[in-house]
């Protein structure tokens, strides 16, 4: 059932998901069976489901492990999709928010820890956790299953996992290295940069975000892991422009005239 988002049902459902309210939202689920797998629709025509509230960001919603379980125990489709153009799950949006508890609650009830639709890359929850920093989600995730990419096991500093890509046949090539070695500096994770780096990865590669390692480490607070890799070399993005710019200017005194 698509619900609009005006609807007066609608607008009581969701304030009753988003405080909390237990008592509200049962009689509202048992005054309306079908209403806990609504989907809301904006005025856009993108919808999203009850879930999809319980878990949007900032999350941490009051008693927002409670509310999930009732919702999916009332007929909430736990991978229910965002129709936008990021098909996310509940699970995504809460990885999103480092939101934990309420992790553990869609987990529990069935979530789909591989799901895709990621804001990043289109993968799974844990990839949104890595991409935000949501560091305590992402290590929940990884602790109840989920996979990793090589990418992601640096950021996280997964040493296994990180080794086991790297003994693979045939090896993860230069490119791959150096995405990994970008991600470790993204999650402040200096061994294991320090192992891509013996590994060829590109101490100055301009990745996500027009950033290379060290931006990425300076915006992540990593500071000691920052002075290593400024004492290996590493540039800020800015600096390689600068210094590019300097390069292609004419000399002094040979300026066209």
């Amino acid at each position: 059932m698509i619900l609009p988002e005006g609807d007066p049902v609608a607008i009581a459902v969701v304030r009753a998901v988003r405080s909390g309210d237990l008592e509200t939202l049962t009689r509202l689920l048992s005054a309306d069976p079908g209403l806990a797998s609504v989907q809301l629709a904006s005025d856009s025509g993108v919808t999203r489901s009850l879930l999809h509230v319980a878990t949007q960001w900032p999350g941490h919603f009051p008693n927002r492990a409670a509310v999930i379980t009732a919702l999916v125990a009332a007929g909430a489709q736990v991978d229910a999709r965002f129709t936008g153009h990021r098909p996310e799950t509940a699970l995504h949006r809460a990885a999103s928010s480092d939101d934990v508890a309420a992790l553990d609650a869609l987990l529990d009830a069935g979530a789909n820890i591989e799901a895709d639709g990621a804001v990043v890359g289109g993968r799974t929850a844990v990839s949104n956790a890595v991409a935000f920093r949501q560091w305590n989600a992402a290590r929940r995730l990884i602790e109840r299953g989920a996979r990793t990419t090589f990418s992601e096991a640096a950021a996280l500093g997964l040493h296994d996992r990180v080794q086991a890509y790297l003994d693979a046949v045939p090896p993860p090539g230069p490119d791959e290295i150096t995405a990994a070695f970008w991600d470790a500096c993204h999650g402040d994770q200096q061994y294991v940069a320090e192992q891509l780096l013996s590994r060829g990865a590109d101490l100055n590669w301009v990745g996500p975000d027009q950033l290379t390692p060290l931006d990425e480490a300076i915006r992540g607070h990593a500071n000691r892991l920052a002075r290593w890799l400024r004492g290996k070399g590493a540039r800020t993005a800015a600096e390689m422009r600068d210094d590019d710019a300097g390069q292609s200017s004419p000399p002094e005194g040979d300026a066209p005239g």
